[in-house]
Formats: C-alpha cells, structure tokens, sequence
C-alpha cells in the first residue's frame, strides 16, 4: 500500500519581527543596486549597538534602516533614531514596524538620499566621511559599516598593502578603529563581498591639525601617484609636476615679494585653520591608490630656465636636507612625515591650492 503523505508543519517566524506575516518575503524585492542586503543576524546587530557606545541622551542618525533590525537595537539604547531611507517600500516597513508602539515617537524616518537630504541635527553632503569630520561640531562618534577592503583602507598603517591616499588623509582628522568583520550570510539577499564597520572619532581641539585641507591634499595626492616609488622619483622625476610647483612658485612670489620671484627675502604665508574643497565621492572610489607615471595635468606655463632650475634646487633641498625623505615611499611615510614635508615645502614658498 501507498504510504500516506503528511502535510509538513513549519515553524511560523516570531510574532514582531519583519516578515513575520503570511506572504510578507514577498511583498517586495529587494534592490541590490542601492545596496539592499538586509542584516538579518540578531547578534551582529546587537554587537554593533555595543561598540557604539551610546548614551541614553543620544540622537543617532542610521543610514538605510532597511526592515528596522538595526533601529530596534539602537532605540534600546539612545534617546533618539533619526532614519533616512531612499527606497519609501523600506521607509514603510520600518515606520510600520514601529507603529503604535511607544518607539514610535523617539523614530524620524526621512525618505531621501542622505546626501541630498537635509537632516535636522546634522550637516551632511558629498562625501560622506569627509563632511562628517569637516562639521565645526561633528558627531562625537561614527559607527559605518563598508565592505571589508574599503573599510581596511581607512586603518591602514604605514607598510600596509592597502596604504593609501585615504587612509592618510582621513586619520589626519580622525581616529579610526576596525570594529568587527561582518560576513555576507549574515545579510538577505547575501552580497557578494565581505563587509566590515569602523568607528570613527574626530579629533578636536588641539589634536584638530591647523592646516588647510587643499594644500594638505593637494601634496599627498602627488606623494601617492607613485606610491611605491621614492618620493625623490615622485617629485623631481615628473615634468607636470615641476611645472605646476614652478607656477605656483610663480604665483606666490608675484603676490609676496612684487614682480620679482627671485627675490630672497620670502616669508611663509599663513596657513589657514580650515578644512574645506574636498573632493568628489567620485575621486575617492577611483583616485585613492594612483599609480600611473604621470597623471598630473598642468596648464603650459613659459618656462624660464633660471626658474625652473631654482624651483628644481628647492624641491631637492627639501627633500634630501630639510626632511631626509628623498629615499622614503610614500607608502612608508607617516602623518609626521607628511606634515613635516607640507611645512617644508610652505617655508619655502612652494604651495598646491
């Protein structure tokens, strides 16, 4: 005789949380385009929250809260969640989440780009990280997460494969601490890279460097074009950048000693304490790690050749006497050794904004 079958009982998900509803996995489909890979681990959720140590007197600004897995954790623990969401099907499924619940008046849910979006307590635009750590009063702590190898950049020391241009400029202003590894099971639907959060502390006070962020990047960004050459190879072995030094040399001496730039009696200018002209979102995902042999571009400027040899002679001072860099990569070089070149390079009239 033919075994009678059994209808098989499945467990029903708990009542409260996401898709919890009959049918709800398919209410609609997630956009991986926009970075839809829901947290769906409890415990990764729950380690974030601790690591962020937040006050009871907080207001946390959460970017793509998704199905509300990470805002329930956060309202546990802050005063309030401010949430921005890009896609309404998410923005609704969280507010719905919450409501009639006494969260529910401590949740803002802001549909937008957070980019584009002007949020109430915060300041923020494009780029993220680096208009977080630009605000005159930035959020005390930032907890982001990114895929694994763009978050390694961020921590990377000097010697590391993955030091580079970002991770030199954004612990210029901040203290930044690897948090956790996050794997992609832990996400639905699954991405296809790794992912991993930071914490990110800007400095302030004394410990907020005095320097302009144009010049400051404009001489890092020439440092790193050969990362793994020397910086004597990076400096005096580039025509485009001599000839922008020696313009810019130009410039400064016409507007500090008169119409004379071989005059001898320069003054270093004031540096500005500002951070200010960062570069697009763009730049950073496709410019961090240059290695071309030449991808400076300078307007053509008349060359004089008693110029061109001082600004030449300059540059090698600075270099080989005044930092002992000339044989160091820019790959090895740390934040004292930038500053101590930038501050070289100042003394001597030769600027990059």
């Amino acid at each position: 005789m033919p075994k009678s079958t059994k209808a098989k009982h499945k467990t029903p998900p708990a009542a409260g949380l996401p898709y919890s509803r009959p049918g709800a996995t398919n209410v609609f489909k997630f956009n991986t385009n926009w970075g839809q890979h829901i947290l769906k681990n409890p415990g990764v959720a729950e380690a974030i929250v601790q690591k962020a140590n937040l006050r009871p007197s907080d207001t946390v600004l959460e970017i793509g809260p998704g199905t509300g897995n990470l805002t329930a954790k956060i309202l546990e623990k802050a005063k309030n969640v401010i949430a921005v969401e890009l896609d309404p099907r998410m923005a609704a499924e969280v507010t719905k989440r919450f409501q009639g619940q006494p969260q529910q008046k401590r949740l803002e849910v802001l549909l937008g780009d957070v980019i584009k979006t002007e949020l109430p307590f915060f300041d923020i635009s494009s780029p993220l990280i680096f208009k977080l750590l630009a605000l005159p009063n930035p959020p005390r702590s930032s907890i982001l997460m990114f895929q694994r190898e763009f978050a390694l950049r961020l921590v990377a020391q000097p010697g590391d494969s993955l030091y580079c241009r970002l991770s030199v400029n954004v612990q210029l202003f901040a203290k930044v601490t690897h948090i956790m590894k996050v794997g992609k099971n832990n996400f639905r639907p699954p991405p296809q890279v790794e992912s991993s959060v930071v914490r990110i502390e800007p400095k302030t006070g004394t410990e907020r460097p005095g320097i302009s962020w144009p010049e400051w990047d404009g001489m890092v960004r020439i440092c790193f074009t050969r990362r793994n050459k020397t910086l004597r190879a990076s400096w005096l072995g580039s025509k485009k950048v001599l000839a922008m030094c020696e313009q810019n040399f130009k410039v400064w001496s016409a507007l500090n000693n008169g119409d004379n730039p071989m005059n001898d009696s320069q003054k270093p200018v004031d540096i500005p304490n500002s951070i200010q002209g960062f570069p697009s979102i763009e730049e950073w995902e496709n410019d961090v790690d240059m290695d071309e042999d030449d991808p400076m571009e300078t307007k053509d400027v008349n060359k004089t050749p008693e110029m061109a040899q001082l600004v030449r002679e300059k540059i090698r001072m600075i270099l080989e006497d005044s930092t002992e860099l000339a044989d160091k990569r820019a790959s090895q070089c740390d934040q004292g050794d930038f500053l101590r070149l930038l501050y070289a390079f100042n003394q001597e009239g030769i600027h990059f904004a």
